[in-house]
């Protein structure tokens, strides 16, 4: 028959069991301590741990991502912009993750605002708009560097946005009015001179073959008659009737 004695000490085995078996998802890794010192990582799966001796710290092994909040920022040439920025990383070494650093997301969210106002601030107002892959990959490379001592490895960063103060759009706006007006001026110089081009070399075949000269001028009657004019008016050159003088000189002589 069950002895009441041996309620509490199953009461005891289940609490026992509950605080010793711990259940770790895929992406997690337990980092246990023993008596204060670190005896490794686990996970995932199943872990034992002895209750009141054994301490675990859970750390989630996905990518995170951080979201660096607008920097103020003044460029080399002195222009004071805000630049937000997206960091992602994740943690590739669990133990370095909790016994080197004492909180290594609110470090590597500190060292990625940093980065990006330094990294940023080196260059030039338009090399930071037109050159945004190379700023990335630098600041990635710098983060990658400076976290790889905290397990935490820095894969990607992206700058989200470059805000300008009002005034410097306007200019830019523009100086981008101002470029396009040049570029348009360019192409209608550079069209002018290829037409002239063209009436040069034409001019110069007329000049051997004056038939065509003669041709040309019907055919430019004839754009002349096709539209609605009632009356059409138009000088007869002297060249159409020269091989009838020629021809009457011939015929006296």
């Amino acid at each position: 028959m069950f002895s009441l004695n041996l309620i509490p000490l199953l009461f005891l085995l289940v609490a026992f069991l509950a605080s010793s078996v711990k259940i770790l998802r895929e992406y997690e890794r337990a980092v246990v301590f023993r008596l204060g010192r670190i005896i490794g990582a686990k996970g995932p799966g199943i872990i034992i741990l002895l209750p009141v001796i054994d301490k675990m710290v859970r750390i989630d092994m996905r990518t995170v991502t951080l979201d660096v909040p607008p920097q103020d920022i003044i460029t080399k040439d002195n222009v004071t912009v805000k630049v937000s920025a997206v960091v992602y990383f994740r943690v590739i070494d669990s133990i370095k993750a909790i016994v080197d650093v004492e909180d290594f997301y609110f470090a590597t969210s500190q060292l990625a605002q940093t980065t990006l106002r330094s990294t940023c601030g080196q260059g030039e107002l338009d090399h930071l708009l037109s050159e945004r892959d190379e700023i990335n990959e630098q600041i990635q490379s710098i983060l990658d560097k400076d976290t790889a001592p905290w397990g935490v490895k820095v894969s990607k960063v992206e700058i989200k946005e470059i805000d300008l103060p009002i005034e410097m759009q306007r200019a830019m706006a523009k100086q981008a009015e101002a470029e396009r007006e040049r570029r348009s001026k360019i192409i209608n110089a550079e069209g002018e001179f290829q037409a002239a081009q063209r009436l040069s070399e034409a001019a110069e075949i007329i000049s051997h073959n004056p038939g065509a000269l003669q041709l040309r001028y019907l055919q430019t009657l004839q754009d002349i008659a096709g539209e609605n004019n009632s009356t059409t008016i138009f000088p007869i050159p002297i060249d159409l009737f020269k091989p009838f003088i020629d021809n009457m000189k011939t015929d006296k002589s």
